[in-house]
């Protein structure tokens, strides 16, 4: 099936942009990479009057150390930052955009776009929402910048105003003594994850957790902080019965829903089993070692 008709008009800055989406009203969209976006307009699930193109605005895709933080263009592509060696010292940042569908999606998809998007099932939402993350947006009068818990607010809804974008994405690099890891469930490489976990960790030691940041994906209208998951690693030694209280604890944070990928107490015992492996990565991952962290596939 072939989209409806639409006007297109392709932005020259991310200024000119945000006022042609704030005149043009409800009915014109952007365009980054497309990889949502398009599907839904050819099966008429989405059928905007216009489109806005993003991709001829320059300085919007990017990846550069500065001061302590890493920062991220919004237009930068999912295999960009697969292939950054800035990236690859986050390893949990590598671990979610290497797992994004398959080489074709993460060559056209970007961070912006899944981030504004807000699906319940992406991958960056609960990857960065471990980290200290702020975004930039930029809108028909003003610039703002927010923390990334603030952002998202429903399944496919965001603090985004008529007429706003997605600028800059501002990642804290995390302290010595810190790792992190990124597991989502599949049934295959181009679907969306049946369930996700995303772990950070900081160490006192060798051994004992100083802080501890657990999101889960896919289980929720939006990510959920499993709150009493991180409470049951911070300031305790993380072995086996540390790790076993906080992935029950992330199994009763989990919300999922019934569907085609599984029924919701599936779902959670999936939710307790990713967490379990990746909270072993991550404190493997905080001691020096290079481990490799990938996404588990049925």
């Amino acid at each position: 099936m072939y989209p409806r008709n639409f006007h297109y008009h392709r932005a020259q800055s991310l200024q000119e942009a945000s006022s042609l989406l704030s005149e043009l009203g409800a009915e014109a969209w952007p365009l980054a990479g497309g990889q949502s976006l398009i599907p839904l307009m050819k099966l008429r699930l989405a059928s905007p009057q216009h489109l806005v193109d993003l991709n001829f605005v320059p300085n919007v895709s990017y990846i550069a150390k500065d001061q302590g933080t890493l920062r991220l263009g919004a237009l930068t592509r999912h295999a960009e930052i697969e292939a950054s060696s800035d990236v690859f010292q986050i390893p949990i940042l590598h671990d979610c955009a290497s797992g994004i569908a398959d080489p074709q999606i993460r060559n056209r998809g970007t961070l912006g776009g899944s981030l504004a998007e807000a699906d319940p099932s992406g991958d960056w939402a609960p990857v960065l929402l471990t980290l200290q993350t702020k975004v930039v947006i930029v809108g028909p009068q003003a610039e703002r910048t927010i923390n990334l818990p603030k952002f998202f607010v429903d399944a496919y809804t965001t603090s985004l105003a008529r007429g706003e974008l997605l600028r800059e994405v501002i990642v804290e690099i995390p302290p010595p003594k810190s790792g992190g890891a990124y597991l989502a469930f599949k049934r295959c490489a181009p679907v969306y994850a049946t369930a996700s976990v995303a772990v950070q960790l900081t160490m006192a030691d060798r051994e004992v957790c100083r802080d501890a940041h657990i999101a889960l994906g896919c289980v929720g209208l939006t990510p959920i902080f499993a709150k009493d998951a991180e409470r049951a690693l911070r300031g305790k030694p993380i072995n086996q019965k540390t790790i076993e209280s906080a992935a029950e604890a992330a199994r009763a944070a989990a919300d999922p829903q019934p569907d085609m990928r599984g029924s919701a107490e599936y779902k959670r015992e999936l939710v307790a089993a990713l967490t379990k492996k990746a909270i072993g990565i991550a404190l493997r991952r905080s001691r020096g070692e290079r481990v490799e962290g990938s996404h588990v596939y049925a």
